[in-house]
């Protein structure tokens, strides 16, 4: 296997793409790299975000959200007193990954796509509490078998899950979440963003870009969302917009605009 540097993955160079990579394939990884202003992506994929972009112009900034609102959550259930956290479909390194945001935690990433986890597995060479895992959380039976070598579910976990589950069909998404919180121990947390449906017109046209990438999207309304969160306790303000969610400055412009739902849950 190739360890690509970020320069050759940025490239136009089909050649310097990992083994087992097909760079002509739209990767939403890659294209949500893209969205945060990333390095790691194929023309491909910039052009899949680019055409998201035309319809959804905001998509960008929704990335950001997501990703502010990550920093904030973990940092709530570390306050908790978790100190195990599975960040699933973690996606490309980027700025403030979970063990930055979170040095005193055991942190496990876990993404199926192997240049992901090319990527992490190299940016996390020289780090004793972190590892990357790569894995299908939609088989979660076998994710579980694997995280049991990681994590000790005896303590409370917490279960990341920013922007995946709107790639995974319904009554497969609500057993993946049912899973995880049937194997954790009480205390332990789940976190969730998810896209809504927020321009029915347009919708459509985004939901075929991704058809033809490596996960198509299952928009869900607000109950659908809040649906995952069945058997635990959500914390306040409860299911909100991302930048909703203990903002740091409550007074910030575009705190009202919601690109999606996010939510952070305790098992009891």
């Amino acid at each position: 296997m190739i360890t690509p540097k970020s320069a050759e993955i940025s490239g136009e160079n089909v050649d310097s793409a990992p083994e087992g990579v097909d760079p002509n394939i739209p990767n939403v990884a890659r294209m949500y790299d893209y969205y945060l202003d990333g390095k790691d992506n194929f023309a491909a994929d910039r052009a899949a975000a680019e055409q998201i972009l035309k319809t959804f112009p905001d998509t960008k900034q929704g990335a950001r959200a997501n990703r502010a609102f990550l920093r904030r959550a973990v940092r709530h259930v570390v306050d908790s007193g978790v100190r195990q956290i599975v960040d699933l479909g973690a996606g490309l390194p980027t700025q403030g990954n979970t063990h930055e945001i979170a040095p005193e935690a055991r942190v496990v990433y876990v993404d199926y796509d192997s240049v992901v986890c090319v990527h992490g597995r190299a940016l996390l060479a020289r780090q004793d509490n972190v590892d990357f895992l790569q894995a299908d959380v939609r088989e979660p039976d076998a994710l579980l078998d694997k995280l049991g070598d990681l994590v000790d579910f005896d303590q409370p976990v917490a279960f990341l899950m920013l922007a995946i589950l709107h790639f995974i069909p319904d009554e497969q998404a609500y057993e993946i979440v049912r899973k995880l919180k049937d194997r954790s121990v009480p205390g332990s947390h789940l976190v969730i963003s998810h896209a809504v449906d927020s321009t029915p017109d347009t919708t459509p046209q985004a939901l075929e870009i991704y058809r033809k990438a490596t996960a198509s999207l299952n928009i869900r309304d607000h109950d659908g969302i809040l649906r995952f969160f069945d058997g635990y306790e959500l914390a306040e303000p409860g299911l909100t917009y991302p930048n909703g969610w203990r903002p740091d400055d409550p007074d910030a412009p575009g705190n009202g605009i919601t690109f999606g739902y996010v939510g952070v849950a305790r098992k009891p």
